[in-house]
Parts: structure tokens; C-alpha cells; sequence
């Protein structure tokens, strides 16, 4: 309980914070005494790059609209009314996968029983690598590890987050280097997986049925009904698939619409064309789970495809994503293709 108070009260001081101008331009404030990192906009939280030890992976939480809407979803830490109350391990936006040489980092969280957390890996954060600020951009550099049941680490990740803003429109742009470190390391095609996004409740699907979802270790979480009014969201692929149509499928990109209040809202994630399995399968869930998945290709093809990803000891692989949260309108697919475009050619 004490755990969940701490998490809880540096969460609040993060969301006081975020309406105290400051100064203009960006400013990243790291906080090692309650584990998380802070990264403003003329003084206002975007979001924070938290790792307290009640999360199993580093994550970036809460995410925020340039009007200071939360598109992220508030439970288990800060829950909000009419929120779902399921899958404890959907917290902001990640980083992880399902199968890692037979250890699921995607779905460990503090509900696993401690009898199975043999079954499990964990991601914790090492250190920052660097800081960068300027008016209209920031950069943020970590190490992190994933690690066995033992502690003993198999993967060093180094992120870059470079986040920007130009008017209503924020962007986040991940660049995840995974090294494998004293043995080789598989990624066994698993469709938990691999940058994933939990979304506010306004911008899920409408939907009048309760679901039951099975994750890889046989695990069933049910997706209660919930009142639909204000529900909103609206997914759209690169290919032209629309709503539940897209889980499942190939695309560069994929655009979630939808409104909070008044507020319309684009969430936009782009693949890039250097990263394995391009162009990424899409795991995008009706009730606001938002993932790209591209070593998940038998599970999201009915077995027509299989990726069966290996890292041999002392190599890596690159993973590069954009993210974008667009307030006060819907982009089209035209500006959407215009900034893949842009995205595409960068290194």
C-alpha cells in the first residue's frame, strides 16, 4: 500500500506542476529520488519518462495534448471515472515484447502471482546518457536492461526520445537500440508486442460487448462493457482499414481520431522502412490498446507468416517510431503521408 501511495503522490506533483509556467521553450527536470524525469513545454508537463519500482518497464505516463488533455489512460495510478480497469501492465507508452528467450516482458506487472514471476522478465532503468534542450525540441537518452527472474541482464537498450512541438501537434520520436549481451538472445513471434500505447477512454472504440483477451502464458483478462457515451476513437491504416479491420494487418502508419470534449485528436504511429518487419503488423485493439507489432507476424497473420527474430551475443538491432498527437483537428492521410515521407528518409 505504501508503494502505491509513493507512486500515487510523485504522479500528483507531476500533474500540479504541469500548470506552473515556468519559462518557454522545452526543459527536461530529473527527479532520481522519485524515479522519474520530467519533460515540459513553456513549463507545462508533456509527459514524464517514469520508472518507480511497482512498473516492470520504464514507460513515458502521463501523455498530454498540446491543451493539456490527457490521451493516456490514468489507471492503475491515477484512475479516472468510466475508466476500464483492466490489463494492470497498459501504462503510458512502452517499450517490451512477449517471448524473449522465453520470458514475457510485456504483460509482467505487480498482479502476476509470485509463483509464476519465474515466467517473467523485467526492464529497469540504469542511467541517463543525455539531456538536450532548445525552444522546440528535446532530447532524452537512456540506458535500461532487460533482465531475467535472477536479475541477470540479457538485453542493454539505449533509447533516444527526441520529442517536438509545432502548434497543436507534439511529436515523439523513439530510437531503441537492443544489444544482446553474454548470450544470443531470440524473439520468439509472439503477438504481445512491441510499442505500445494505452489510450484515454474517449478515444477507444465504441463498443456494446465485453471481450476476453489471452496473453501468451494462457493468462485471460476480460474486457468489461462499459458505457459508450463520449467514446469516440477511430482507428485508420496507411492501407485504408478501418476501426477492429485494422488489427491484424500491414501498414506504415496508423491514425487514431477521435474527440476528448470538445477537443479533436489525431494519434498518429509511423513505422520507419529500416526497422525488421517492415511494414509493421498492427496490434490495435478496440479498447484502447495502441501497438505495432513486427516480430508478431504468425499470431497476426493466422500462421500464413512467421518471424522468428534472433540476436546473436554482442550484436543489435535499431527499432525507430514516431509518435504524434495532433489537438484541434483530424489529419488526413495526405499530411499523414507527407510527414512518413519526412520520417522515412531520416537515419
Amino acid at each position: 500500500m505504501n508503494k502505491q501511495i509513493s507512486i500515487l503522490a510523485f504522479i500528483g506533483i507531476a500533474l500540479v506542476s504541469s500548470f506552473k509556467v515556468e519559462k518557454k521553450g522545452f526543459s527536461i527536470v530529473e527527479n532520481k529520488k522519485e524515479k522519474r524525469i520530467d519533460i515540459s513545454i513553456d513549463g507545462r508537463i508533456f509527459t514524464s519518462y517514469i520508472y518507480p519500482d511497482e512498473l516492470m518497464k520504464p514507460v513515458l505516463y502521463p501523455i498530454r495534448s498540446s491543451e493539456g488533455t490527457f490521451i493516456t489512460r490514468g489507471w492503475p495510478f491515477d484512475p479516472r471515472p468510466g475508466e476500464r480497469v483492466d490489463h494492470p501492465h497498459h501504462v503510458g507508452l512502452w517499450f517490451n515484447y512477449g517471448d524473449v528467450n522465453g520470458l514475457d516482458f510485456w504483460n509482467n506487472s505487480t498482479a502476476i502471482p509470485s509463483d509464476k514471476k519465474n515466467q517473467y522478465g523485467t526492464i529497469k532503468h540504469a542511467k541517463v546518457n543525455k539531456i538536450q534542450t532548445a525552444n522546440d525540441h528535446a532530447l532524452l537518452e537512456v540506458t535500461k536492461y532487460w533482465q531475467e527472474p535472477t536479475g541477470s541482464p540479457i538485453l542493454q537498450e539505449n533509447t533516444q526520445y527526441l520529442f517536438s512541438t509545432d502548434s497543436g501537434r507534439r511529436t515523439i520520436e523513439l530510437t531503441t537500440t537492443l544489444t544482446a549481451l553474454k548470450k544470443n538472445v531470440l524473439f520468439t513471434d509472439n503477438k504481445e508486442g512491441l510499442l505500445g500505447i494505452r489510450l484515454a477512454r474517449e478515444l477507444e472504440h465504441p463498443s456494446d460487448e465485453s471481450a476476453k483477451f489471452t496473453d501468451a502464458n494462457g493468462n485471460i483478462t476480460e474486457v468489461a462493457q462499459l458505457d459508450n457515451n463520449q467514446v469516440t476513437g477511430k482507428y485508420r491504416s496507411s492501407e485504408g482499414k478501418e476501426g477492429d479491420q485494422v488489427w491484424g494487418t500491414r501498414g506504415r502508419w496508423v491514425n487514431l481520431d477521435g474527440k476528448i470534449g470538445r477537443e479533436a485528436i489525431s494519434i498518429v504511429i509511423i513505422d520507419h522502412p529500416k526497422n525488421v518487419g517492415y511494414p509493421t503488423y498492427w496490434h490495435a485493439r478496440g479498447y484502447g490498446l495502441f501497438a505495432a507489432n513486427p516480430l508478431g507476424q504468425k499470431a497476426m497473420s493466422n500462421g500464413k507468416e512467421e518471424l522468428n527474430f534472433s540476436l546473436d551475443a554482442g550484436k543489435s538491432v535499431t527499432f525507430k517510431y514516431q509518435i504524434i498527437i495532433q489537438s484541434g483537428k483530424h489529419l488526413s492521410d495526405k499530411e499523414i503521408n507527407n510527414i512518413t515521407q519526412i520520417f522515412a528518409a531520416s537515419l
